[in-house]
């Protein structure tokens, strides 16, 4: 077995088996599109409420940093020194929105840099764009009266988020970065966010359990459908479904309904036709029988004084009594197929030695000189004789006729069961004829318009083979055709056999191979 197969074999059977179910199916599909539109619709609502935060809250202290620093700018004294300016970043950073201020005066060499919170923010924190873009003046015009502007920028410090605003107060003037942390804001995201995967969790159980509901209607009217099919299958022919509304469901059952009453109609009428053909059979059969066994005493009768009659005469009484003798084989074959067709063969089974069996008959039809066997003894089985010596002589016989001797039987034992080989040294048999050996009437050469046997000999004798609950093949070896015969030791009949019967047969009916 390949990979492939030993893969496709595991997925075919076990958990990933379930995946097929339409119950499943359904409920994932469910699952799936309800897991993306919680999440898409989450994901939108998170990053648009996360812009509103966020730009809220740095508006609001950008605007802030604007007012105050401008309030207290009014107040830096025209040559301020660094004490004013730090007196400058304390009163602009007091405004109550807890944001921290740096100034920069290039003028104060000194001091380049003084700091609310020198501790902890210093300009070295400011990022060098910002720095640069601060630093540059546009140009004045109607539409921009003022050269410098106020510029900000978001940074992530030491694994915290800031809005960093930037600007520069007069050309000659210093310049005043703030430091407003977004804590507050990235917790109040968070909580979002844990709140709308919760959403969609809930909404992945709820599409969960919808699709269970959903499936449960939908799928109990198909579940019913299925199990009806399956009867109807089995051979329960008067199997109907329950109409309930007027849905496509409803539609569904109306029309097996109506192909559930049409196929119990055409079976019963096949029924009843094959019936008709088994009783006509039958009773043609019956009726033959009296007039061929007169007619056959009268053969007897007549072969025995064959020679003593005209020599004129003596062919056609010949070919009479040739013909008779075929009709009455005919129609008991036509007979025995009749009963196995009608299910009312029986076997009278007895643990018999199959050496004994085969060597009886052949031994019974004078062909001891033309078959070569090799059964060893010991070998018992529970067979009804009578019915295994018709297939040995057929498919002995078969052999001879169409294959040529020497025909060899061989005999062994293998797994609870017996295995008879019948092999020829003819052509052996054609490939297109192969699948129809044991078809009835089938004939290889259709040229001939008739033929010795009847076509029905290799057909009763797997009937025989199977209501023991063995089976026969047909192939071609190295040289010649093979029949396989393959018996159980102990009785198993088909369940096509009208019955078994345990106990002594009686002798085996001797007949030509048809």
């Amino acid at each position: 077995m390949t990979d492939h197969q030993q893969t496709a074999r595991r997925f075919s059977s076990g958990p990933w088996r379930r995946l097929r179910s339409l119950r499943v199916r359904l409920i994932a599909v469910f699952a799936a599109v309800a897991l993306l539109a919680a999440v898409s619709a989450s994901g939108i609502a998170y990053w648009l409420n996360r812009d509103a935060v966020l730009k809220r809250a740095q508006d609001t202290a950008l605007n802030d940093f604007r007012v105050s620093l401008s309030r207290n700018v009014s107040d830096l004294p025209l040559n301020a020194s660094c004490p004013d300016l730090a007196t400058l970043a304390s009163n602009v950073a007091s405004s109550g929105l807890s944001y921290d201020v740096v100034v920069v005066d290039p003028a104060h060499p000194e001091c380049p840099a003084v700091s609310s919170a020198p501790t902890r923010f210093t300009l070295a924190d400011v990022p060098a764009a910002l720095q640069s873009t601060v630093a540059k003046p546009r140009e004045v015009t109607e539409s921009n009266p003022y050269p410098y502007h106020l510029y900000w920028q978001r940074q992530n410090l030491d694994g915290r988020p800031f809005v960093i605003g930037g600007t520069k107060v007069l050309p000659n003037g210093p310049t005043a970065y703030m430091f407003k942390s977004l804590e507050n804001e990235r917790a109040d995201l968070n909580t979002l966010g844990w709140s709308l995967a919760i959403a969609t969790l809930l909404a992945l159980i709820g599409s969960a359990l919808l699709a269970q509901a959903a499936s449960s209607t939908v799928l109990r009217p198909v579940k019913r459908l299925g199990e009806a099919a399956k009867r109807l299958g089995e051979g329960h022919l008067d199997t109907r479904l329950e109409v309930e509304g007027s849905d496509e469901l409803a539609d569904l059952a109306r029309t097996f309904n109506r192909a559930a009453e049409s196929l119990h109609e055409q079976v019963e009428e096949l029924s009843a036709r094959e019936a008709q053909s088994r009783r006509f059979v039958a009773d043609m059969s019956h009726e033959l029988r009296t007039p061929l066994t007169a007619m056959t005493a009268v053969t007897d009768i007549l072969e025995d004084e064959a020679e003593s009659l005209d020599p004129m005469i003596e062919p056609a009484v010949r070919l009479v009594v040739s013909e008779t003798r075929r009709l009455s084989d005919l129609v008991e074959n036509l007979m025995e197929v009749t009963r196995f067709d009608a299910g009312t063969a029986r076997l009278v089974a007895d643990e018999v030695d199959v050496a004994d069996l085969i060597m009886s008959c052949i031994d019974g039809r004078a062909w001891y000189d033309a078959v070569e066997l090799d059964a060893p003894r010991g070998i018992l089985a529970v067979v009804d004789p009578r019915r295994l010596d018709v297939v040995f002589a057929n498919l002995i016989g078969n052999a001879l006729k169409h294959g040529g001797s020497p025909v060899r039987v061989k005999v062994r034992q293998s797994a609870g069961s017996v295995v008879v080989e019948v092999s020829d040294s003819g052509p052996g048999i054609p490939e297109d004829v192969l699948p129809h050996v044991f078809d009835r009437f089938y004939k290889a050469d259709r040229g001939r318009a008739r033929s010795e046997g009847s076509g029905l000999g290799l057909s009763i004798a797997m009937a025989n083979a199977q209501i023991h609950g063995g089976t026969i093949t047909a192939a071609n070896g190295e040289v010649g055709a093979v029949f396989t015969l393959t018996l159980p030791l102990t009785q198993q009949p088909s369940p096509s056999a009208g019955g078994t019967e345990l106990g002594p047969a009686g002798d085996a009916e001797l007949k030509d191979a048809t």
